[in-house]
């Protein structure tokens, strides 16, 4: 009865926060995609409406490079970094991170400086060609932005992970005439995998509903959480803006399941 009793108390919390942030914020928002014109029809217009689907189309690739890309950097950074230990590699890591410390506006802020109508790109394409190079306020804007939050935070989950890599594997493969591409194959990258699961479905799901560097840049694009915005505050049409974050909601919290379940049978070699 007493472990009952605690067991209860421990969950009593967890019950208390799914209740206020999760299930009444759903079934608010679904009443109100619901209670439009469209009815329940707004959650297709999501599909059927132009707008609405190019605007989720690009949010999706655009989330789905940076999960890409941000994977791949990450990764090379973690394995460089786990094993190694030498002069400045505090100072290199603490770099590596220092976005962290960033909101999404002032990185948008620095990939205008980088690549604005003034920016630093503008102004040595000028100066070597005659013509203004400007992308800050596209998508590539929006990729490179989206790149420069997330690798930080991919890397200290994988970095974790790496050096925890049992080096005798790695070291059995190579006495037994196993090449670098092999040991990576075999070895290394399925050791990893759990950790690249994990923090990649987090970074999609950041790419998916980042708001504050999309703020910044997205002037020329039509990104969904910029869309929901816009929405809500200039087209007063908080219905389909609902029905808008239900379905981005629901797409990242699937993602979010697989890659959790993916996790867990790698770890347990299921």
């Amino acid at each position: 009865m007493k472990n009952r009793r605690f067991d209860i108390l421990l969950l009593l919390p967890l019950a208390i926060f799914a209740l206020a942030f999760l299930l009444l914020p759903m079934v608010r928002l679904t009443v109100a995609a619901a209670s439009t014109e469209r009815g329940p029809m707004a959650f297709f217009a999501i599909l059927t409406d132009e707008r609405y689907r190019t605007s989720l189309i690009a949010t999706l690739i655009l989330a789905l490079f940076t999960t890409a890309v941000t994977l791949i950097l990450a990764t090379i950074a973690a394995q460089t970094l786990a094993n190694r230990r030498f002069a400045g590699r505090g100072v290199l890591l603490s770099l590596l991170t220092f976005p962290l410390a960033f909101p999404g506006v002032v990185v948008g802020f620095m990939v205008i400086l980088l690549g604005g109508r003034l920016g630093l790109v503008g102004n040595l394409a000028r100066a070597l060609t005659g013509s203004n190079l400007v992308f800050a306020y596209s998508l590539t804007g929006l990729f490179l932005g989206y790149v420069y939050f997330s690798v930080p935070r991919v890397l200290l989950t994988i970095l974790a992970a790496a050096e925890k890599l049992d080096s005798s594997l790695v070291e059995a493969a190579r006495s037994l005439g196993a090449g670098p591409i092999a040991i990576q194959r075999d070895i290394v990258l399925p050791a990893l995998f759990p950790a690249m699961y994990a923090s990649g479905a987090l970074c999609f799901a950041t790419a998916m509903g980042a708001f504050g560097t999309a703020f910044t840049l997205a002037t020329n694009v039509d990104v969904v959480p910029m869309l929901i915005y816009t929405e809500f505050t200039l087209a007063t049409n908080a219905g389909m803006a609902a029905a808008l974050s239900i379905a981005l909601g629901l797409i990242t919290w699937a993602v979010l399941a697989l890659a959790r379940n993916r996790a867990m049978r790698d770890a347990t070699g299921a």
